[in-house]
């Protein structure tokens, strides 16, 4: 890195020095010009929030993309190369790494291909994905969304000094979207020497104000609400609805020394160490205290059903480094609501007997939002609960994914058929993607590789995730053999609408039913990369349904798939 910036720089209100890689007139329209001839990559989502908090200084003292040394030394120690406290690895995949080489110049491009950066390329090197993970996010486990995201990363990372051209355009909520500066200056307006921020990716009910009008009132100072809109956990709350919610709040329930400012993060759903990292770039953005909640940054459970992290983990870490880092924890418990004293309270401190009201977020998608009821002015405030009520309509008319997995021939399709057909009896519009027939239009082309197989399978789940955005019911039947691959199908989805079902058929089963004789051919050598014969079918662990085949008759599994449906109150009774 060519900026380090002394930590004593960065103990003081408002932040300290800020890097800013963005290019000035003239040298940005000439270096335009130029570029147009370069070769280009395009980011991903993920990558366009990482190079936008980079240019405008979130991630100061970053000044790039990591390099190998960086890299490696975050992931062993929490550290940069020349040891300064960073948690996370901020690295740019690239897609083929014999396309680029050092000393060449590449064009960064946006997701509509729209020219962002300039980077000139120092170092490439190859990197252990499962190595990166295990240090990283202290898992490897493919129920982690970015451990499975990472299965479509390239095997390669790019560094080099970078020159912004332009930041990401945006229409939505332009006057919340503040640079670190900018945050800086509002800050400084207010007038107060200490500053707590609070970090959300989620809708803020009456405990949330609770707590973040305390943590206003121990620093003695002002409130930074600072949401995350960039990349979240798959499932979460869209942030269109969420910040007209957060808007909704602070306009009617907070002081003039609160701020709400929109932060375009790409979470890495990482805990404690995110945890430390949220601190950093709130730092940055100019404040001396951090609110860290419960499994803060937590992707909930992994895939033998025990969370990934624990519920404090994250509080300890930032409080044992708030000194290196200049940010002060203000840890925060669960709250819960004292009805017969109309307040709120943490949990640990209920007076014995009292009446204790909660309600899970289970509840509040399944009991209020999915069934029409406006949620209690006890638990949120009645404009969030109209901005939820508007979003989110009864669970019956909400979009929802069947997958059906399993072996080839294990009765997929035929089961998949039935549900179809019953499911139009209760009134649902049904799409249905079958493996074979989209192979036949969608996936023309596409061989049988491991990464031709997982190509389908993601073009399949990117148009059921389209589907169920806009509440429709798509029925997806595809073999799809790898779990980190319906993992991911699970986080386009989300994983609240996502429904696997697996069709549990035994191989020799499968072979006697097999019409197309492709067990029969692979068995005799002349066919090869055959699911479960000599390429594997891993089985999921904990799919929402297990259907067998030797015991029950397509129409009796049929008939079960309906049944969860029905509980789940995904359709109704007539």
């Amino acid at each position: 890195m060519s900026t380090v910036l002394e930590p004593t720089t960065l103990i003081a209100p408002y932040g300290g020095k800020l890097v800013d890689l963005r290019v000035q007139e003239p040298e940005r329209t000439a270096l335009i010009d130029r570029a147009k001839s370069l070769p280009s990559i395009q980011l991903t989502p993920r990558s366009m929030c990482d190079l936008e908090l980079l240019a405008v200084g979130a991630f100061s003292p970053l000044d790039r993309f990591m390099g190998k040394a960086d890299y490696e030394s975050v992931l062993k120690d929490m550290k940069l190369a020349d040891g300064t406290l960073w948690p996370m690895p901020i690295t740019l995949p690239i897609p083929d790494e014999s396309a680029f080489q050092v000393g060449q110049e590449v064009v960064l491009r946006s997701t509509t291909n729209a020219m962002l950066a300039v980077m000139k390329i120092e170092e490439i090197w190859t990197y252990d994905p499962k190595a990166e993970q295990q240090a990283a996010l202290g898992t490897t486990d493919a129920a982690h969304p970015l451990v499975s995201e990472m299965t479509r990363w390239g095997k390669a990372y790019a560094s080099g000094p970078l020159r912004v051209l332009n930041l990401p355009t945006y229409y939505d909520f332009t006057e919340l979207r503040r640079t670190p500066s900018e945050v800086r200056d509002a800050l400084a307006k207010m007038g107060s020497k200490n500053v707590v921020a609070f970090q959300t990716r989620n809708p803020l009910h009456r405990a949330h104000e609770e707590l973040t009008k305390r943590a206003q009132k121990e620093v003695g100072g002002s409130l930074l609400i600072h949401p995350v809109v960039g990349v979240t956990k798959p499932g979460d709350v869209d942030h269109f609805t969420r910040v007209r919610a957060y808007k909704a709040l602070v306009d009617h329930h907070y002081d003039d020394h609160t701020l709400l400012s929109l932060l375009p993060l790409a979470m890495r759903m990482a805990g404690p160490r995110e945890a430390v990292w949220h601190a950093i770039i709130r730092r940055n953005y100019g404040v001396t205290h951090f609110i860290v909640g419960r499994d803060h940054a937590g992707p909930g459970k992994d895939s033998t059903g025990k969370p990934f992290y624990g519920p404090y983990e994250a509080q300890d870490l930032v409080k044992k480094v708030a000194e290196e880092i200049g940010v002060k924890a203000v840890p925060f418990y669960e709250m819960v609501y004292l009805a017969d004293e109309d307040r709120y309270e943490e949990a640990e401190k209920v007076p014995a007997g009292a009446t204790v009201k909660n309600i899970s977020g289970t509840q509040v998608r399944d009991d209020y939002l999915a069934a029409g009821n406006l949620l209690p002015e006890w638990f949120t405030r009645k404009e969030v609960a109209k901005v939820l009520a508007d979003a989110y309509p009864p669970k019956n008319h909400q979009g929802f994914c069947l997958w059906f997995t399993g072996l080839p021939s294990a009765g997929k399709s035929t089961i998949a058929d039935i549900v179809a057909l019953m499911l139009m009896e209760y009134g649902r519009q049904v799409s249905v993607l079958d493996g074979d027939v989209v192979r036949t239009h969608l996936s023309k082309g596409l061989g049988f590789s491991k990464e031709d197989r997982d190509t389908n399978i993601l073009r399949i789940g990117y148009v059921a995730s389209e589907i169920t955005k806009h509440e429709g019911a798509v029925i997806c039947a595809a073999v799809s053999p790898y779990t980190a691959t319906r993992n991911q199908v699970r986080n386009l989805v989300g994983g609240e609408k996502f429904i696997e079902i697996f069709v549990d058929t035994p191989l020799s089963e499968c072979e006697t039913r097999d019409l197309k004789g492709i067990y029969a051919k692979a068995r005799r050598g002349e066919m090869t990369g055959v699911t479960g014969i000599d390429d594997p079918y891993e089985a999921p662990a904990n799919p929402e349904i297990r259907l067998t085949t030797l015991e029950s008759t397509p129409e009796q599994n049929a008939k079960r798939v309906i049944e969860y449906l029905l509980e789940k109150n995904l359709i109704v009774e007539a």
